[in-house]
């Protein structure tokens, strides 16, 4: 079975019929759905994602890499390619779930907590965390601008029903998933996009943490030489396949495309027991245990 972990529901770049055949093109079986939190913006130029994701890897240039893609305003907007976006302070969880409830066999969802919104995160999660496709809270720091200690009591809430944590770590505070997982021991954490931004310097970290996992999300983020690596130094069952789709994962029709991500991972790890544990299996168990 094929699960793309890391997928938002946003039908202005592809609406629910079109992702359908997509998934059935690209045999994946099932997706976990984030809602936005964001209007659709444009695909930045692959110039520079090569030289974010260059700068990204070294940590005397990861400065400049904060200026790049953390271009906030002092309102909380970010600025893509220069134009300004509004950040979703509370994305809507109602439908993600009722998306799910018209497709129940092909999608699972996370629901989306901000504690740095005047959200009742706790109310929020004890809405839709007993949901039968419901996989877990999906949390993001970096955009929403917040220390993830600020997530202990949902953390807690999540081992209590056996549920991971999807996280995007952001830069200095913000990225401080450690401090999280000290005060939460059990928690299941996958940080998204291979533990962007530090990357290496966070899988060191991971090394000595089972419950802690990643994504290969995102070719923004993430490209092959990313997914080897990670691999190479965390071990391919604490790896996830998942796209960030519809954004990114673009193929030379512009169009978003499950194949690219996959394809690298078949090619870079052709044994089929990697291939599957990668792409479906680590995460089902993550969900299972």
């Amino acid at each position: 079975m094929k699960i793309d972990c890391h997928f938002h529901l946003e039908p202005r770049i592809l609406s629910v019929p079109d992702l359908l055949v997509k998934m059935d093109q690209a045999q994946v079986d099932k997706l976990a759905l984030i809602s936005p939190m964001i209007d659709p913006f444009p695909e930045p130029p692959v110039i520079m994602v090569r030289l974010l994701q260059w700068m990204l890897k070294r940590s005397r240039f990861r400065p400049l890499a904060y200026h790049f893609c953390a271009d906030f305003t002092p309102q909380g907007d970010i600025k893509i390619l220069f134009q300004k976006y509004s950040i979703y302070a509370k994305p809507d969880n109602s439908r993600i779930f009722q998306t799910i409830d018209q497709y129940p066999d092909r999608f699972l969802g996370w629901l989306f907590i901000n504690p740095a919104s005047d959200q009742d995160i706790i109310s929020e999660i004890e809405k839709w965390i007993d949901h039968p496709n419901c996989v877990g809270i999906k949390v993001h720091p970096f955009w929403h601008r917040y220390a993830p200690v600020r997530l202990t009591d949902a953390a807690r809430i999540a081992v209590q029903k056996g549920k991971p944590m999807l996280m995007h770590a952001g830069f200095n505070d913000h990225g401080d998933f450690l401090s999280l997982i000290k005060a939460v021991p059990d928690l299941k954490l996958i940080l998204a996009h291979a533990a962007f931004p530090k990357y290496q310097d966070n899988w060191d970290i991971m090394r000595s943490y089972p419950n802690v996992f990643v994504d290969i999300s995102q070719t923004a983020y993430v490209n092959e030489h990313t997914i080897q690596e990670v691999v190479n130094t965390l071990g391919y069952r604490k790896c996830l396949f998942g796209t960030d789709g519809p954004y990114g994962s673009t193929d030379s029709d512009g169009q978003f495309s499950f194949d690219i991500i996959m394809k690298q991972v078949e090619t870079l790890f052709p044994d089929n027991d990697i291939q599957q544990a990668i792409l479906g299996r680590n995460f089902a168990d993550i969900c299972r245990s």
